[in-house]
């Protein structure tokens, strides 16, 4: 069957990373998080106290920034690497979650990603989850989702994921921060948060992670075996 790039995109907290990992583990096909990049570039804007407005600051910072993912025997899991530091749990914490849409806004910043997460999936055989995937970065992608919930939904889902790492966050400040990266997300002027207009909704509102996961494999399937026959009558034809 032909290899093909499948782009999830999304708010945060839908489920799209663990998504698109169980997808990508079923296809055997390799997996990106592009959401832990801007996390991790974020990160390194804290430490060095990156002025955000300043264009020479940003761009001076972002040469010093190498991202890569390796894997973890132990976990079974794809962990990010800055500059050849582990910081997955790192870039998981709530106050990175306050600044990384404001990081992701800024033109240089998604200039590099999305440089980099191109090259990435040249090969094809490959799921990547983020907020551009399906517009900007894989225009091409031949199966694209874009993946919503009610903000209830997905601030339950955040808190737990934090409460299992021993991070415990009101409800409230987690509602406050996911409607203030929507509004980023959606507004700003390079890259925003759009569903592209061959992308397939998906609702995950009442779905459980394995309804997900094959949903998007079943979408896959479809587009595979569509592929394969396209390719097989032109050979025939010839």
């Amino acid at each position: 069957m032909p290899k093909i790039v499948i782009a999830i995109d999304g708010y945060s907290s839908c489920g799209k990373s663990t998504t698109a990992k169980a997808v990508a583990a079923r296809l055997g096909y390799g997996y990106i998080d592009t959401g832990a990049m801007y996390r991790a570039v974020s990160l390194f804007f804290f430490q060095e106290h990156v002025a955000l407005t300043s264009q020479k600051e940003v761009t001076q910072a972002l040469e010093k920034i190498h991202i890569a993912f390796k894997y973890n025997a132990r976990t079974g899991k794809n962990e990010t690497c800055l500059n050849g530091l582990n910081v997955e749990e790192e870039i998981r914490k709530m106050y990175i979650s306050n600044i990384v849409s404001e990081v992701s806004a800024i033109p240089e910043v998604r200039w590099a990603m999305v440089a980099q997460q191109q090259k990435m999936g040249r090969r094809r055989g490959l799921v990547m989850d983020g907020r551009d995937i399906g517009t900007k970065v894989f225009p091409d992608a031949e199966v694209k989702v874009f993946m919503t919930a009610d903000t209830y939904t997905r601030a339950r889902r955040r808190q737990q994921e934090l409460l299992a790492k021993g991070e415990l966050v009101n409800l409230e400040e987690i509602i406050q921060n996911l409607e203030k990266r929507d509004l980023i997300d959606t507004t700003r002027a390079e890259s925003p948060l759009v569903q592209a207009p061959d992308a397939e909704l998906l609702d995950t509102s009442h779905m459980t992670i394995e309804e997900q996961v094959d949903w998007v494999i079943e979408l896959a399937d479809r587009k595979m075996a569509e592929l394969y026959r396209t390719r097989m009558k032109v050979k025939n034809a010839e």
